[in-house]
């Protein structure tokens, strides 16, 4: 970590000599004295300094971040465990030295694993900062609206299931017709049910969930978040004993659901973190900006000042390109 370490205290130390020399908002001017001589010229302090500046400015937001950081999240056994993770994780795929130094290196931008490790640990420490300072802004109208159109009780239901027959090497063609087959034998299932036919029997039958199959399809019961979306969403919108009528297709299959019993809701009280950090997760997903915004937002209500217009505007331009950049992932 020597070389980033060289390059903080040189960033460091001129980031102190401007807060001595200069009002908020100006330009830094240190001194005209030479930091490298030639016979035909010369590289002054301003002219050094202004290099260091504008081109790592990334290195000073650390630094910041750092400050704000590091004494109000400790580390702590699940940052430890979180870094560790993802350190083992880049290991699997990059096992021998040179190409997991080489990885990082181009990927995060360090040197070494403990460079690394440093990166991550202000990751985490930021993830935390964000997740507190959104979710203290949720506002109660939106936690109310969110319980009320999200949160259900534990459900139990049947289903069977029709998974479309293809393989990883089917054409795409292939795939629709059997996609067509699947649909059409679920909708042959849900007219047998119409006609009478017992739900148990043509789960032992049709299902493809041979875990199920045999138990008439029987899920026990389970929470809303249990299953994937389109399914537990199908199931809340059940009156018991009501199957669906169309089929509900996942990323399983196409099911026929039947459910069978609804716990009573739980009260908002019990439920309340649940809910806000459901409904930051959701906000988080939903806008790919959100988390450099929101660390803009922190920085600034700690008061952030900058004394030197040339560094404010490398900040402002970092953060522009950065939520650009964040923003068109979503394009």
């Amino acid at each position: 970590m020597k070389n980033k370490k060289i390059i903080l205290g040189v960033s460091s130390f001129f980031l102190i000599a401007s807060l001595l020399t200069t009002g908020c908002g100006k330009e830094v001017n240190l001194s005209s004295k030479a930091v490298v001589g030639f016979e035909d010229g010369e590289i002054s302090i301003n002219d050094y300094y202004k290099e260091i500046s504008e081109n790592n400015i990334s290195i000073l937001v650390d630094m910041i971040d750092h400050k704000l950081f590091d004494e109000k999240y400790k580390s702590d056994k699940d940052e430890d465990e979180n870094v560790q993770g993802q350190i083992d994780q880049i290991k699997e795929y990059y096992p021998d030295e040179d190409s997991f130094t080489q990885f990082i290196q181009q990927y995060f931008g360090a040197n070494d694993e403990d460079e690394l490790e440093e990166l991550l640990r202000l990751e985490y420490k930021r993830e935390q900062a964000v997740n507190d300072y959104i979710e203290k802004n949720i506002k109660d109208d939106e936690i109310n609206k969110y319980y009320e159109d999200n949160i259900y009780g534990d459900m139990t239901a049947k289903h069977i299931l029709i998974k479309a027959d293809t393989d990883e090497d089917a054409s795409e063609e292939e795939k629709k017709e059997a996609e067509d087959k699947a649909l059409e034998e679920a909708k042959e299932v849900i007219k047998k049910l119409n006609d009478g036919e017992n739900f148990d029997d043509l789960a032992k039958e049709y299902s493809d969930d041979k875990a199920t199959a045999n138990k008439g399809g029987d899920l026990g019961s389970f929470a809303y978040d249990d299953m994937v979306e389109e399914f537990s969403k199908a199931c809340a919108d059940l009156k018991v004993n009501e199957y669906t009528k169309e089929p509900v297709k996942t990323s399983y299959g196409y099911h026929i659901i039947l459910k069978t019993k609804q716990s009573k809701k739980p009260e908002l009280e019990d439920v309340k973190d649940e809910v806000v950090e459901k409904i930051r997760e959701k906000k988080l997903q939903e806008d790919t900006t959100l988390y450099y915004e929101t660390l803009i937002a922190i920085r600034e209500e700690n008061g952030i000042t900058w004394n030197d217009s040339n560094l404010k505007k490398a900040y402002n331009d970092l953060m522009d390109r950065i939520i650009e950049k964040a923003s068109a992932t979503t394009e």
